[in-house]
Order: C-alpha cells, then sequence, then structure tokens
C-alpha cells in the first residue's frame, strides 16, 4: 500500500525559539572551528619556517 504524505505538525513558538537556539548554537560552534583551524595553521607555519635549533636534516629510511 503506498505511504499517504503525513503533514507536519505546527509550529509552536516554542519549536521556533528551539530551532533558533540551536542555529545560534551551530553557528557559534562552526566559527570556533574555524577559529581554532586557522590559529593551529598558523602555529604550524611558524614551527615550519624557523630553522632547526643546531639539528642537521638527517635523511630518514624509507617506511617500505
Amino acid at each position: 500500500m503506498p505511504k499517504t504524505p503525513k503533514s507536519s505538525p505546527p509550529r509552536t513558538a516554542r519549536t521556533k525559539a528551539n530551532r533558533a537556539k540551536r542555529r545560534r548554537l551551530l553557528l557559534e560552534l562552526r566559527l570556533a572551528v574555524r577559529k581554532e583551524k586557522a590559529e593551529r595553521a598558523e602555529r604550524h607555519a611558524g614551527i615550519r619556517q624557523e630553522p632547526r635549533a643546531g639539528k642537521p636534516r638527517t635523511r630518514r629510511a624509507s617506511r617500505r
């Protein structure tokens, strides 16, 4: 038997508020992650550019 479409429940003030709150929280989370990633990339770029203190670059054996 084919499924009949089911209507969604009416939007109440509470559901609207909850959705808005969830949207705000997710936005905050996304921004926090983006900031963290930028800081991490910055730190790693700094690490890569500064020369090693007294350590010559040694050849590593291949992993195979």
